[in-house]
């Protein structure tokens, strides 16, 4: 199957505008399209931008450019999309509005049209309800900024064709994105798996294990991540994250391992919401608004974690051993394949390594053997291990040095 040569894009703020120049980059007619005049403007000329700074860093050629923006056109009129082999909706998160978008487009474009939802906190199968045709429904969940993440989400609805999801794969591929397939659920695959590394962080902080700025140095030394989960949620915006965890929560008929946190209602209520207001878990009032990290020592008092209280795992491992426990959720109940798991987690968010070949590396049994700790210390849901995690280890397939964990490793 071709990539689509006709593509619309349906918004035009930050996330709209972005996917519209990885389209028009991609070698597609590209279709902007935003009810608001002024938003269109901006956002078409967002876009123009963007390929202007992609040239001036090499990334593509001052031709590869012009030749793009040739194919980045403005439409004032939805009945413009009609021509479309795919459109891409990037429009509030409001269903009601995206319902009544997907009546209109499915009056307008061709039976054999896809139709892409951006979305990343409502489901894919309930936006496909406002579709005639819920089969040419898919997600397609782009990361922010979409002309710079290197990932791309793929996400099957209940009534999504082999078809559609097809198209969209070739058309995210054409347009340079690393392309993984999920299940529709909430969170899909990456956001989902990594809902541990902010709520453990927050229940440990709750419980005085460790403070602020010590839990996150460790997760930077000791875990090798660019920021600690204190740092990317005040960067994310602590508001945006609270609401996300309550969608999650609601939408799972109440997970114990989504709940949100008290901390964060707190920090909320007190309008402390992060970079934005200038205060959330850290100040940002000064610069730097913490101080760099230390050398690495190998001194024991000196390492970064000599303010910890003890506790089952550590701080790293704690975290660490529960987004592989959810990462294996997932897995086990086919939200996505555990190669496409390490691949979102590294290139959707930063990680140092995938979370189930760091499983294989640390061993299975020793993963299990924390989460039964925190289950004997708590007796929560929250830390019950996996199933599918159980039934490795029973099989001893307990990581490298067996020979195979969740994946399988041979001798050269």
């Amino acid at each position: 199957m071709s990539a689509a040569g006709v593509i619309g894009v349906l918004g035009a703020g930050t996330m709209g505008s972005g996917i519209a120049q990885l389209a028009c980059r991609s070698g597609a007619e590209t279709l902007l399209h935003d009810p608001i005049p002024e938003a269109l403007q901006r956002g078409l000329e967002r876009a123009r931008d963007g390929l202007q700074k992609e040239a001036s860093r090499g990334r593509i050629t001052a031709v590869e450019a012009q030749a793009a923006t040739g194919r980045l056109h403005a439409v004032d009129d939805l009945t413009a999309f009609a021509p479309c082999e795919l459109v891409i909706e990037a429009v509030p998160e409001r269903l009601d509005l995206k319902h009544e978008l997907y009546r209109q487009l499915s009056e307008i474009v061709g039976e054999r049209c896809v139709l892409a939802t951006n979305t990343s906190s409502l489901l894919v199968t309930a936006i496909a309800a406002g579709a005639t045709h819920p089969d040419r429904v898919v997600g397609m969940h782009f990361f922010n900024p979409a002309p710079v993440m290197r990932l791309l989400e793929v996400v099957a609805g209940v009534e999504s064709s082999t078809e559609a999801l097809e198209l969209a794969t070739v058309t995210g591929e054409a347009m340079g994105k690393t392309v993984i397939r999920a299940k529709d659920g909430p969170g899909f695959l990456v956001n989902r798996c990594n809902r541990p590394f902010g709520l453990e962080a927050l229940r440990m902080l709750q419980e005085q294990i460790a403070d602020i700025e010590t839990i996150d140095r460790i997760v930077r030394m000791e875990g090798g991540f660019r920021m600690g989960p204190f740092e990317l949620m005040d960067l994310v915006g602590i508001d945006t994250g609270f609401e996300i965890s309550k969608s999650f929560f609601e939408q799972s008929f109440g997970e114990p391992r989504w709940r949100p946190s008290p901390i964060t209602a707190r920090y909320v209520a007190a309008g402390r919401y992060g970079r934005k207001t200038g205060r959330g878990y850290y100040d940002y009032s000064s610069d730097p608004y913490r101080p760099p990290d230390p050398d690495p020592d190998p001194d024991p008092p000196a390492r970064a974690d000599a303010k910890v209280a003890p506790a089952v795992g550590g701080v790293l491992g704690r975290i660490l051993c529960q987004v592989i426990n959810e990462c294996t959720f997932a897995l086990g109940e086919g939200v996505g394949s555990a190669q496409d798991i390490d691949t979102g987690m590294v290139l959707g968010l930063n990680y140092p390594r995938g979370p189930l070949a760091w499983a294989d590396e640390i061993g299975l049994d020793h993963v299990l053997a924390v989460l039964d700790g925190l289950w004997e210390e708590y007796r929560e849901e929250r830390y019950r291990p996996a199933p599918e995690l159980k039934r490795l280890v029973r099989a001893g397939r307990l990581g490298r040095t067996s020979g195979a964990g969740f994946f399988s490793y041979q001798e050269d």
